[in-house]
């Protein structure tokens, strides 16, 4: 199982995006629907999917939370037809950040967000071999703005198995940006990439809850451990959802809870949604108590 897990809120459009998604990459599948009753925003639907290989999950679950390209999704393609295919598909009908066109560091690269708010990095890379076609990217700015290295630092303290991969650094050249701060970082945790940038423009945007990371634990006290090393803001605790120190949002998850959340035993699903709603951090021995009735 994947141990870090991007995870996408909507209102009402997870599964029609995910199909959306899965319709534009190899190796990739709808894997589970689970609709949730009951919740603070009504009924809820979480789908979980596979793009290039790589977990996903979303949740349909109203108007709450707005997407911002403080996270996205940068995509590597080894072919410009495969960079201009992915931007006519994921650009229609949604708002283009830098358009379409040879930079410095790419041939053939643009940003932009999708009909469903999501943002995407597609970026034209030739002779790599790519171990990772989707990588999440985070980007420090306003408030955040210069904390990237410091972020990456941390979090590949948390991780057991974490390490920073390169680190490019703003010179006097690039006016919009502090010489020193991070133009472009990559780090890995738990054989994930991500990508950590810094800009000094003011784009009026940073995290929220829109855009969280699941961390699957097996045990209490894993669960423990993350909680303790993350957590930041007591009043974004809950149903296992924090906030670190930096504004990103992540998610503590017993892995036990995909079986406890697919059953189809209606009145076991109902028992554990109640006892999770109820709890900040998760109780997994009082999530199983729930299960088993």
């Amino acid at each position: 199982m994947q141990k870090i897990v991007p995870h996408f809120w909507y209102d009402q459009a997870a599964g029609e995006a995910a199909e959306f998604y899965t319709s534009l990459f190899e190796d990739s599948s709808i894997d589970s629907k689970v609709k949730i009753y009951d919740t603070p925003s009504g009924t809820a639907e979480t789908v979980t999917f596979t793009l290039a290989g790589q977990s996903f999950i979303s949740i349909s679950a109203g108007p709450i939370f707005q997407f911002t390209p403080a996270v996205s999704l940068q995509v590597i393609c080894s072919t410009i037809a495969e960079v201009d295919h992915l931007w006519k598909e994921l650009s229609n009908e949604g708002s283009v950040l830098m358009p379409l066109d040879a930079y410095p560091f790419s041939e053939r690269y643009g940003w932009t967000e999708d009909k469903y708010g999501l943002s995407w990095q597609i970026l034209y890379v030739p002779d790599q071999l790519i171990s990772q076609k989707i990588t999440p990217t985070l980007l420090f700015t306003d408030k955040q703005y210069g904390k990237a290295k410091e972020a990456m630092e941390f979090y590949t303290s948390v991780f057991a198995n974490g390490a920073i991969d390169g680190l490019n650094y703003y010179s006097e050249s690039d006016e919009n940006s502090q010489v020193g701060t991070v133009q472009y970082g990559l780090f890995n945790l738990e054989g994930q990439n991500f990508v950590a940038m810094d800009s000094g423009m003011a784009h009026g945007f940073t995290f929220n809850e829109a855009i969280s990371f699941v961390v699957n634990c097996d045990t209490q006290e894993e669960i423990d451990y993350y909680w303790d090393k993350l957590s930041f803001v007591p009043e974004a605790e809950q149903c296992g959802w924090l906030k670190d120190k930096y504004g990103l949002s992540w998610q503590i998850v017993p892995t036990r809870m995909k079986e406890l959340m697919t059953t189809k035993d209606s009145e076991k699903l109902q028992r554990v949604t109640q006892a999770f709603l109820k709890m900040k951090k998760f109780n997994l021995a009082e999530l199983d108590k729930a299960y088993k009735g």
